[in-house]
């Protein structure tokens, strides 16, 4: 890793972070999906798979118009949140509970996502890019988005299906 030395360095170090997450995503999302068993959970899923794709490629037009490559720093966090989700799918019996249990690791991940968003979106803000901070903004919202829209699936619907099954 290079030395960070200001917060353009660090904006640097967040969207490269960032860009890893999202091809890990990529690739895990539909393993994830594939383990649902509500449909609309299962929906809920693939539509932000699109949407993933879609910060990836924002990530990649930050990276441009910051004259960085988007790729170059491992995400440790992201692949331990993914692992974590994936054993514990291991371990879950029920489809109701897998549900519920889907629904928690996908929350862990975007609480995450939401995070270095945040961060790098306010870190671009102070350095007064404004492409960049409107596209991270952007993706941003869409996180807090999906997280809001698991939190109702779980609050509605699946956990209270899991809370049935003995």
């Amino acid at each position: 890793m290079a030395e960070l030395k200001d917060l353009t360095d660090l904006l640097h170090h967040e969207i490269q972070v960032l860009y890893d997450a999202e091809n890990l995503l990529i690739t895990a999302i539909p393993r994830i999906a594939e383990k649902a068993t509500d449909p609309e959970l299962k929906a809920a899923f693939m539509q932000h798979l699109e949407e993933t794709k879609m910060h990836k490629q924002r990530l990649e037009q930050a990276a441009k118009l910051l004259g960085i490559k988007p790729d170059g720093q491992d995400n440790a966090g992201m692949k331990g949140l993914i692992a974590e989700g994936e054993k514990v799918m291991h371990i879950s019996h029920s489809s109701e509970a897998m549900d519920a249990t889907l629904i928690a690791s996908a929350q862990k991940i975007e609480h995450y996502e939401i995070s270095g968003y945040g961060t790098a979106a306010h870190l671009a803000l102070g350095l007064a890019l404004d492409e960049v901070h409107t596209l991270l903004k952007k993706t941003l919202d869409e996180e807090q988005a999906t997280d809001t829209k698991l939190n109702n699936l779980a609050k509605t619907n699946i956990n209270r299906r899991a809370a049935q099954v003995s």
